[in-house]
């Protein structure tokens, strides 16, 4: 790990040696040390209650390091597994709703929001309510949102877990399409190694609270699961998985 992380541009996220333990006792993340680059699609994988969450909570900013240094930018989105909407408001004020407060104009607000909602393909659904959309359309309007307030860094949390083989495989294709387009920096946690391989440029292996391994993928895309060099690549990261 590059000691002055902060200094080296390359990187836009950096963890060196990041415990977390809450109320002094409980651990969820022991020396964790390692870097993400400028553009890179990082994917966090591990058991359930192994700390890939924390290491999401940790960039996110919603908990802080007990130990060590996480170095990164302040302008940083989440995308939620269910989506997170906000109930009472259409789908398009939900895309709109972080660029209030901004010192923006409602004309430029509401330019903003339908550019993202175009960039997702929901078009016609602007003033459907949460509970009218389908689980993809939900989520769909979550990174829709995420990306209006024009982050450093998009995190999503196993944001395709709850949803159907078909409609993944299109978010899959959508969120490939967005990170090109962007270039935006994207974590995503997830509990599948066949997506994390599909769809990362890097894969860090979380279990037993540290940081076990990093993998760089290095596959021409579109990936596709049945191909050798793919299957060579889940094979080696269960392998470490299952250790």
């Amino acid at each position: 790990m590059p000691k002055n992380t902060a200094l080296n541009k390359s990187v836009i996220i950096s963890f060196e040696d990041v415990s977390k333990t809450y109320d002094g006792k409980d651990v969820a993340l022991v020396g964790a040390s390692f870097a993400v680059p400028h553009g890179a699609f990082a994917c966090v994988i591990g058991p359930s209650g192994g700390g890939k969450s924390t290491v999401l909570k940790l960039i996110a900013g919603i908990t802080e390091p007990t130990a060590g240094a996480v170095v990164k930018p302040k302008n940083v989105s989440m995308v939620f597994q269910a989506g997170a909407l906000m109930p009472w408001l259409s789908a398009l004020e939900n895309v709109a709703f972080g660029l209030h407060g901004k010192g923006l104009s409602m004309a430029r607000i509401r330019s903003t929001a339908q550019k993202y909602f175009k960039m997702l393909g929901l078009q016609g659904l602007e003033e459907k309510l949460p509970r009218e959309l389908s689980g993809g359309e939900r989520q769909r309007v979550g990174i829709a949102r995420a990306l209006a307030v024009n982050p450093h860094v998009l995190l999503l949390d196993e944001p395709f877990s709850a949803l159907d083989p078909k409609t993944t495989d299109e978010l899959h294709k959508d969120i490939i399409k967005i990170w090109k387009e962007t270039g935006k920096t994207v974590v995503m946690v997830s509990h599948s190694i066949e997506e994390a391989v599909a769809l990362g440029t890097m894969v860090i292996l979380v279990k037993d609270y540290a940081v076990k391994k990093i993998f760089d993928i290095d596959l021409p895309r579109p990936r596709h699961e049945h191909a050798l060099p793919f299957m060579r690549e889940v094979r080696q990261i269960k392998k470490e998985f299952f250790k």
